[in-house]
């Protein structure tokens, strides 16, 4: 049985809009291996994030990690489909097209992301009554 390729990514993403168009954030290896190279690991991010010193750098940290995020599910899309690339999303482009709000607003959605990327299924066993 064949799975549908944007599903098998759709679903361990969560959603975003940027200048009105959807970004999918998405968790890969390679995500999670650019993330442990800047912040030490997957654990450690979102104290780095919270303990930012100066706001700017802040900002500039969370437009990262959107940009980083966003712009996997584009590449995986580049690789499935080599004739018919998208353009990858620039941090500029995130800057000029969100508010302060709306990036606030996306830690949910990179949480959830981060969530889904890292969800380990894991089956528990039904409690025996003595």
């Amino acid at each position: 049985m064949a799975e549908n390729k944007n599903t098998a990514v759709s679903d361990r993403a969560s959603v975003i809009i940027i200048g009105g168009k959807e970004y999918e954030l998405l968790l890969t290896t390679k995500a999670t291996k650019e993330i442990g190279k800047k912040y030490g690991g997957l654990g450690d991010l979102g104290e780095k994030l919270m303990k930012s010193e100066n706001f700017e750098k802040a900002i500039d940290e969370l437009i990262w990690l959107i940009t980083l995020l966003a712009n996997q599910p584009i590449l995986i899309h580049n690789i499935r489909e080599p004739e018919n690339k998208k353009a990858l999303l620039e941090p500029e482009t995130v800057e000029l097209l969100t508010t302060p709000l709306e990036l606030a607003d996306f830690k949910d959605a990179i949480m959830d992301a981060l969530m889904k990327g890292t969800k380990r299924n894991i089956e528990s066993e039904p409690e025996k009554n003595a």
